[in-house]
Order: structure tokens, then C-alpha cells, then sequence
């Protein structure tokens, strides 16, 4: 199947990385978002995000005219929605939280409005199981004068697919080319010409199947890496109480041929790990126990780490009986929800700098070399460099693994570290 011109819907951390490599394989793409920033960003040539290489790609690109942001869509032979899939807000404590599809049904509606016969679109966005079937049904509403998957299968006029990112922030680039893609279509034609779709700048294996499965399996990859992290975490903190170096404790099981441990911190972040196995529970919330209950121990984990916080404050006044809370200074050590990236979304370490921010008197120095300034949550921290949050810190929490925090290392002050990059101190 030929596509000629591309659109892809929603301009974030995924949209715009696979926009750009497919202009920068010669073809025609149509970038849509809603924020008139990101489209005059995009057409300007330049990227509202942090990715390596990224900036040089989209550039070359729209030097060559193939690619271009919009605010609408427009008519094109290709439609790949990867707009956010957020929950909504608990309505009562105890209940289950419940996917916002909301940001989805608004792309499928404007992209209605431009389908022709022979269209192909994808729904790219994390979702619950059956997310793509709704929204082919909303398509449908829209647009009685074509024909759908649900009721015509290989013969409809317009074909449907899921198919879930797979990529590590500061490696997108390389991991759209190289990493098997799954593609779950709603019938055998959509599948195949998803896959031709994908092949176009894919290098990766194309791993045909169902949508529900698709979608499940992205799912699974996360949940699986979830319930692996909470392992470490639950472990770190029984190994606090039973002073226990948990980072020696993972290494010496590790070295057993069928054990591979991950590593504990201060909670998950990030717009994968820490939202997606919620898709799973939402939609079975009494069978999936062993998901539901990583998720409450990753989650708990932010509230241990300000405990530990609270008795490190404790004991500096103890050891300095001249001097109040107002007096003491903690320095915060990475803000994202991982090594390395400038990405905030949903990350412990934020959370915890907030929370403490709300109820601690002293100061609060945020060290974190991957942004330029603190999110608006974070209005009376102070955004400072290693070197001066080492040198006027009475506590250092240590709460992302930059590589560039690992030359350092605290001379004083009670160190608090969640991550294991200070291993010849006080470690949890």
C-alpha cells in the first residue's frame, strides 16, 4: 500500500520523533497539535522537547518541505493518533481510577472530518483494552458514508490499527528504526497495511496480531516492570529496618545464573511505568491483585522517602540544639523520573520535592542539570547547581542517578540516598 502524505496527531515525546523519521524518508507528513506554540516551534525548525538528535532531523526536514506542524488536520492517506491517554480524578478514596479517552475521541472527530476511502489510521496512544474498537465506533458516528472495520472487516473503506510505542526517553530516535514494532489491526487488510506503513522506516520485525492484544501487550511490558520495581522497593525498605545494604544485597543475589533483581528508589515515574498497568486493574480490577498491589507499593514509595526526610531533619536539630527547622537546608538531587532525561512527567522525585516544599520551614535547593528552570509546582525552591548544593546542603537527598552526579559525593551533612550512587554512605 502506497501513502504518500502522513498525519500525525499529537506533537509530544512520541508524535513528533515518528513524524520526523517519516519525512525524513522523503514522505509528506502533517504534524497536528493543539498548542499554536508547539506548531510555530515545529514549522520554525526547531523542538519544543529534549531528544538527541531529534532538532537535527526535524530541521533537515522542514528545510526539505516534508514535514509541517498544523493546528487542523487535513486530508492525507495516513493517521497516526499519539495524543495523551491521562485517568481521571478518584472520585472517592478507594476507588479505581479510570482512563481519560477523552484527548483520543477528540483527535478520531477531527480526523474524521478529512477521511477519504482507502485511509489507513492507527491509534498509537497508551489504552485500555478495547480502546481502538471505541474508537473506530466513533469514526463510524462521524462518518456514516464510510464503512468500518466492525461491520465490513477486510472490505470497509477506511482500515484501523493499534500500535504502542516502544521507546526509551534520549533513545527514541534509534529505537523507532530498531525495535520490533506490534501491530494489532481489526482485520487482516488493516494489519497489512499498518505494516507497510511502519516499514518505511521500521528495521525492526513487524509482530502482527489482534488490537485487544496489541494493546494488552503494551500493557504487559510495563505492568511486568512495574511489579519487578515494587519487588525492589518493598525489599529496600525491609532491608532499612533490618539494616541491611540493599544495593550489596542485590548485587550478591544477582550473581545467581536465574535471579536478575532491579533496582529500588524513590517510586516510578514517567508517563509508562507508573500509568499503565492502572489500564490493566481499571478493566479487571478483582483479578489483577499482584499489578494493583505494585502499583500501591511503587506508589507509597515517595511517602517512605519523606519520612526519611523528616528524620534526618529531626536528627541534625537533635545534634545542633541552636538551630530551628528555618535554619536547616536540604539539597534535592535530580527532579526527573529517570537518569539522564529532562523529563518531569509523573516523577516521584518531583512529587517528593513538592511535598516537602508544602511542609518544610528550612530551604530547599533542587539540583537538576537537565532543565533550566523548576515547574511552576516548585515556587520557592531554588534551582542550583551541584557545587552549591554540596556546599550548603545540611541534608542531601539523592533522588535521580545522573551519570553527572556520580564524580560527587557529599563532604558533610546527613546524606539520604534512593538510588545507590553514594554506596559508601547511608544507603536505603
Amino acid at each position: 500500500m502506497t501513502f504518500n502524505t502522513i498525519s500525525v496527531i499529537g506533537l509530544g515525546y512520541i508524535g513528533l520523533p515518528t513524524a520526523a523519521m517519516f519525512a525524513s524518508k522523503g514522505k509528506q507528513v502533517i504534524g497536528v497539535d493543539v498548542s499554536q506554540y508547539v506548531v510555530d516551534t515545529v514549522n520554525s525548525g526547531k523542538i519544543h522537547i529534549v531528544e538527541p538528535y531529534l532538532d537535527v532531523i526535524v530541521g533537515e526536514a522542514i528545510k526539505k518541505g516534508f514535514l509541517k506542524a498544523s493546528s487542523c488536520p487535513e486530508p492525507a492517506d495516513a493517521f497516526l493518533i499519539a495524543v495523551p491517554t491521562p485517568f481521571l480524578p478518584v472520585q472517592f478514596e478507594g476507588s479505581i481510577a479510570q482512563p481519560d479517552l477523552s484527548y483520543v475521541e477528540h483527535a478520531a472527530k477531527a480526523i474524521a472530518k478529512v477521511l477519504k476511502k482507502g485511509d489507513l489510521v492507527i491509534l498509537e496512544s497508551t489504552s485500555p483494552v478495547g480502546a481502538t474498537e471505541q474508537m473506530a465506533k466513533w469514526l463510524a458516528e462521524k462518518r456514516p458514508d464510510l464503512t468500518f472495520p466492525a461491520d465490513n472487516g477486510d472490505a470497509s473503506d477506511v482500515r484501523i490499527a493499534y500500535c504502542p510505542e516502544r521507546v526509551l526517553p534520549g533513545q527514541v530516535v534509534r529505537e523507532l528504526v530498531d525495535n520490533d514494532r506490534v501491530i494489532g489491526g481489526l482485520s487482516k487488510s488493516c494489519s497489512d497495511a499498518a505494516v507497510d506503513l511502519y516499514k518505511v522506516f521500521v528495521e525492526g520485525d513487524c509482530v502482527v496480531t489482534n488490537a485487544r492484544t496489541a494493546e494488552m501487550a503494551k500493557l504487559t511490558e510495563n505492568a511486568s516492570r512495574d511489579v519487578g520495581i515494587a519487588f525492589a522497593n518493598e525489599l529496600s525498605v525491609i532491608c532499612d529496618t533490618l539494616d541491611i545494604n540493599v544495593w550489596e544485597l542485590i548485587s550478591i543475589a544477582n550473581r545467581h545464573p536465574r535471579v536478575n533483581i532491579l533496582q529500588p528508589g524513590p517510586g516510578v515515574g514517567g508517563h509508562c511505568i507508573a500509568v499503565d498497568p492502572w489500564f490493566i486493574v481499571s478493566k479487571s480490577p478483582d483479578d489483577a491483585n499482584l499489578i494493583g498491589m505494585a502499583r500501591k507499593v511503587n506508589d507509597s514509595k515517595p511517602r517512605w522517602v519523606i519520612n526519611k526526610v523528616e528524620a534526618a531533619i529531626a536528627d541534625y536539630l537533635k545534634s545542633t540544639p541552636s538551630k530551628a527547622e528555618a535554619d536547616v537546608t536540604i539539597a534535592l538531587y535530580g527532579l526527573s523520573f529517570k537518569p539522564d532525561i529532562d523529563d518531569l512527567r509523573e516523577s516521584p522525585a518531583c512529587k517528593i520535592a513538592v511535598d516537602l516544599e508544602g511542609k518544610f520551614q528550612g530551604k530547599l535547593l533542587c539540583v537538576e542539570p537537565h532543565i533550566d528552570k523548576l515547574p511552576s509546582s516548585l515556587s520557592s525552591s531554588e534551582l542550583v547547581e551541584i557545587g552549591e548544593g554540596l556546599a550548603k546542603a545540611h541534608i542531601h537527598l539523592m533522588l535521580v542517578a545522573h551519570t553527572s552526579f556520580k564524580d560527587y559525593l557529599p563532604s558533610n551533612g546527613i546524606v539520604i540516598d534512593t538510588t545507590g550512587i553514594w554506596m559508601g554512605n547511608r544507603l536505603i
